[in-house]
């Protein structure tokens, strides 16, 4: 088990810490960043938490979510994060999410980041496949994942009651040979 620690050319990927929180609140408080996600706003006190409970969690624990923050490295900023579950019965697969503050988004920084964490996960030995549920309303989201190459598998309709109302997800999904033949 490791802590995360990626770099691109403008962000740094890592975990979360307690200084993050006024930040991590920013964005998970409002509601338009938080439409189509598994989780509901944030108060002050849920965020706080939220980033307690993710401050000792490492890579490589099958089956466990954890959650990284996404810092500019300009500015030093957390402006959003990310989240990697490696599949309960098989390690090397995951699925994986991402969330960026409304404040920071259609600046190409999913797209980073995503591109970021699918190398450091292809890069190990042995891991195959990458998923991502995304909301169907979620266009945004699914522009992302076709732009990346990935390959809608499933169309689960009203699958989750969610927020109030049935919804429906595409499953998405990457393989390590596909990813390194888009390369």
């Amino acid at each position: 088990m490791q802590r995360l620690n990626i770099e691109t050319d403008r962000l740094h990927i890592r975990n979360l810490k307690n200084t993050d929180l006024e930040d991590f609140h920013f964005y998970r408080s409002n509601p338009e960043v938080t439409k189509y996600q598994g989780f509901d706003v944030f108060t002050m006190e849920q965020a706080a938490d939220f980033i307690n409970g993710q401050l000792d969690k490492e890579f490589g624990k099958a089956g466990e979510w954890v959650q990284y923050a996404i810092e500019k490295k300009a500015s030093g900023r957390l402006i959003g994060d990310c989240a990697i579950k490696l599949d309960e019965y098989d390690i090397r697969m995951a699925e994986i999410g991402i969330t960026i503050s409304h404040a920071e988004q259609q600046k190409g920084y999913a797209k980073e980041t995503l591109i970021a964490i699918l190398n450091f996960l292809f890069s190990i030995a042995d891991f195959h496949r990458v998923t991502e549920r995304v909301d169907v309303d979620n266009i945004a989201s699914i522009n992302l994942m076709k732009s990346l190459g990935f390959r809608q598998e499933g169309h689960f309709v009203e699958n989750i009651f969610f927020k109030g109302k049935w919804s429906s997800e595409f499953q998405y999904a990457m393989l390590k040979s596909e990813w390194g033949q888009r390369k």
